[in-house]
């Protein structure tokens, strides 16, 4: 019987086999399967102190109390304090004079008390003394406007308390009557004190 030859596709498929197999050693078995590469040896994690677990502290910059703290906003005042307008104006009249009458030293020649007027009807009544008495040879009057009270605030616009008493000396330093004053300042308490006026008149021409 003869051998046949293998065919172009049989020969194909047996080497398909052939490269599946695996060799057989001598004792039968299978040999050995290549041993691992050693792996690098890998240092343990440090473990940490407590000290390091705890947070550091923040930094702060060094700050004064209060150093940004917002100044106050001033009040809303129609104008300067009396005491402190009035004290600051420069003296007009003989010193010596003048020390005796804010003392309560000088007797006024004469005296009107606009104590419960309204400003329409206290500014004509006190140019009419003003000007009459400076006619009349007078130096020192008084003027009285009293303390006054605090109404009711509800407008757009502040009112002070005592509008008269801070209504009179600038109807004292504007004209007609700013040619008639020479001085004004707050009356000494023997003469009403916070509530009247020491109105000093120039001499008339």
């Amino acid at each position: 019987m003869t051998r046949r030859r293998l065919r172009p596709d049989e020969i194909a498929l047996w080497k398909q086999v052939a490269d599946r197999t695996q060799r057989l050693t001598r004792d039968g078995g299978s040999p050995p399967l290549p041993r691992p590469s050693p792996v690098e040896a890998r240092p343990r994690p440090e473990k940490l102190r407590p000290e390091k677990l705890r947070p550091e502290k923040p930094v702060i910059d060094p700050f004064e109390l209060g150093a940004r703290a917002v100044p106050a906003r001033p009040g809303h005042l129609l104008q300067p304090a009396l005491a402190e307008r009035l004290g600051s104006a420069p003296v007009q009249m003989d010193r010596k004079t003048f020390a005796r009458m804010t003392r309560g030293k000088l007797a006024p020649e004469g005296r009107i008390d606009l104590h419960g007027m309204t400003l329409d009807r206290a500014h004509p009544v006190l140019t009419r003394f003003i000007l009459s008495a400076q006619a009349s040879g007078k130096r020192l009057v008084l003027v009285i406007t009293g303390k006054g009270r605090r109404g009711q605030d509800d407008g757009p616009i502040p009112v002070p308390k005592g509008i008269l008493r801070h209504q009179v000396p600038q109807w004292l330093s504007s004209p007609p009557l700013a040619q008639a004053v020479l001085q004004i300042v707050p009356a000494h308490v023997s003469h009403g004190g916070e509530g009247a006026y020491y109105v000093y008149l120039r001499r008339g021409r």
